[in-house]
C-alpha cells in the first residue's frame, strides 16, 4: 500500500480546546505551510493573557523588592528570614510567567504584543507542512477539546510504497533491489527500490518491505493499493510468450515452421523453466534453433493434429 512518511502527515488539534470561529477547508483543498486553516476562540485565551500581563507586572515588583532585600542582607539590616521570603516569592512567580508565555506560545499569541496592550480574544492555528486536506472534523461554532482530531493534512510529495513480503522470502531480499510496482488502476509498471526491510513478522508471516519510488508523483494518493516484483537477481534466458508453449500428456512443446506461407508445421518438444508475467522460460533444442516458432493458436494447431491421429 503507498503511504506517507509520519513527518508528512499531520493532524491539527487545539492545543487549550475552544471554539470554531472560521474554517474554510474542504477535504481536497490543497494548502501552503503558514496557512491559517482554523480560527480558534474562548474566553479561557483571554484569561491566559491577563494572568501573563498581571504575574508579569507582579515579578517587576518582587525583582526590585528582591534585590532591595540582598542590599539590606548586605549591610546586616535585616532578617534572613525576610531575604529568604523575597527570594521565593520572586523565583515562584517568575516561573508562573514563564509558564504563561510558554502556554501563550503554544496558542501563538506573541507575549510582546500582550505586553504593548493587545489582548486578543481569538487565536489562529496555521498548517505546520503544505499538502493537502484528508480529513476536515470540525464546522463553525463547534466546541472542540485538545484531544480532538480537527483536520488531517498529507503531504504526497514523497509518498513510499510498503509492500508486505512473505517470510519465506526476507532471506532474498537486499537493500537497493529494483521494485516494480503496478497499482490496481493501472496497467504500466513504475519502479522503486528497497530502501528499508523490516525486522518484525506480522501475523500473517509478512514483513513490510518499504520501497522508495524512483519517480515521484504527487497526483498519487495514500492509501492506493499495489501488487510489487522485486528482482532479486537477474539472468539472461531464452523466453516465449506462455501461448506459445502447449502441453501434450505431460510434455511440452512448441510449434515451428521454415516456411509460414506453406502452412506447414512441426511439433518439437522442449524444456519448460518458470514463467512469469505472461512468458515462459524455455531450452530450445538444435532443430528450433533460428525458426519460426508460432505465438498464436498453437492449441488450435495441437487440436487439429489429434484429430489427424484419431
Amino acid at each position: 500500500m503507498l503511504d506517507v512518511p509520519p513527518q508528512n502527515l499531520v493532524t491539527i488539534s487545539a492545543p487549550l480546546g475552544g471554539f470554531v470561529k472560521y474554517t474554510g477547508l474542504l477535504q481536497g483543498m490543497k494548502v501552503k505551510k503558514g496557512q491559517v486553516v482554523v480560527v480558534m476562540e474562548h474566553p479561557d485565551y483571554i484569561q491566559i493573557q491577563q494572568d501573563y500581563l498581571e504575574s508579569k507586572s507582579q515579578l517587576e515588583y518582587l525583582e526590585l523588592e528582591y534585590k532591595r532585600q540582598q542590599d539590606l542582607s548586605a549591610e546586616n539590616v535585616n532578617a534572613m528570614k525576610a531575604l529568604q521570603q523575597s527570594k521565593s516569592n520572586y523565583v515562584s512567580t517568575k516561573a508562573k510567567v514563564e509558564g504563561l508565555k510558554a502556554k501563550l506560545k503554544l496558542i501563538n499569541i506573541n507575549s510582546g504584543d500582550i505586553e504593548a496592550g493587545d489582548i486578543k480574544s481569538t487565536i489562529s492555528i496555521a498548517a505546520p507542512i503544505s499538502g493537502f486536506v484528508t480529513q476536515v472534523n470540525i464546522n463553525i461554532g463547534m466546541h472542540v477539546n485538545p484531544t480532538d482530531v480537527m483536520i488531517k493534512i498529507v503531504d504526497t510529495e514523497h509518498l513510499h510504497a510498503e509492500a508486505q513480503v512473505f517470510e519465506k522470502d526476507i532471506a532474498k531480499l537486499i537493500i537497493g533491489q529494483t521494485v516494480r510496482i503496478r497499482l490496481s488502476n493501472e496497467t504500466k509498471e513504475r519502479l522503486a527500490k528497497v530502501y528499508l526491510i523490516g525486522k518484525e513478522i506480522t501475523s500473517e508471516r509478512t514483513v513490510r518491505v518499504h520501497c522508495h519510488l524512483s519517480d515521484e508523483d504527487p497526483s498519487l494518493i495514500p492509501g492506493m493499493y499495489f501488487s510489487a516484483i522485486i528482482e532479486t537477481n537477474k539472468n539472461l534466458e531464452t523466453v516465449l510468450p506462455n501461448e506459445a508453449v502447449v502441453n501434450f500428456n505431460g510434455t511440452y512443446f512448441v510449434f515451428i515452421t521454415n516456411d509460414m506461407a506453406s502452412h506447414r508445421y512441426e511439433m518439437i518438444e522442449i524444456t519448460k523453466g518458470i514463467s512469469e508475467d505472461g512468458y515462459t522460460v524455455v531450452n530450445l533444442p538444435e532443430s528450433a534453433q533460428h525458426k519460426s516458432i508460432v505465438v498464436n493458436g498453437t492449441y488450435a494447431l495441437l487440436g487439429i493434429l489429434k484429430n489427424k491421429e484419431d
